[in-house]
């Protein structure tokens, strides 16, 4: 073999693999998973409903290459608190109903469910399970809490118990015409 078809050899091999490394791409650090829209098609990943049949804060997980979405917040949570779940690299979201109402959460406003103020315990109808409004702002929930009743609580502090005593409705059951935010 001539020392042309030796480096034109190296040449073609190089490529292969940097095209091979391409498909097994993985998430680089710092890589941000950004949340996504919702539409009218989507299906709650634990209950199969229709999500946008229903008023109030909706999830989403986000992971590399899949996002999984849920027709409440208290449905994202009951997901992320399984065992197996929690292991996943995803980011959580949720809607911010400061900047929101709640018969149409706006998706532009998705922030981190992690670093999100919960209001539980409120009279405000949503989707199946637990009822549970998130914000953004410390003082914006306070304020839902002060208005509607319920107490506010922190990501750490939301476990199955406290889905369980949080009063939610059944899927079916009308909105409840409520003006949370802007």
């Amino acid at each position: 073999m001539s020392a042309l078809n030796i480096r034109a050899a190296k040449v073609l091999v190089s490529i292969v693999l940097l095209g091979l490394a391409g498909c097994n791409e993985t998430q680089q650090p710092g890589q941000v998973l950004e949340p996504v829209a919702f539409h009218a098609s989507d299906e709650c990943h634990v209950c199969g409903m229709a999500i946008g049949d229903f008023p109030g804060p909706k999830g989403q997980a986000v992971q590399h290459g899949s996002v999984r979405k849920f027709c409440s917040t208290a449905e994202l949570l009951g997901w992320w608190l399984q065992p197996e779940n929690r292991m996943l690299d995803a980011r959580l979201y949720v809607h911010d109903m400061g900047r929101s109402t709640w018969e149409g959460p706006d998706d532009h406003y998705l922030i981190d469910a992690t670093a999100a103020y919960y209001v539980a315990g409120t009279p405000l109808k949503g989707a199946m399970g637990a009822v549970l409004a998130t914000f953004a702002d410390e003082s914006a929930a306070k304020a839902l809490a002060a208005m509607h009743g319920g107490r506010v609580l922190r990501f750490e502090d939301i476990d199955s118990s406290v889905l369980q005593q949080t009063s939610g409705m059944p899927h079916g059951t009308s909105g409840h015409q409520a003006h949370v935010g802007h």
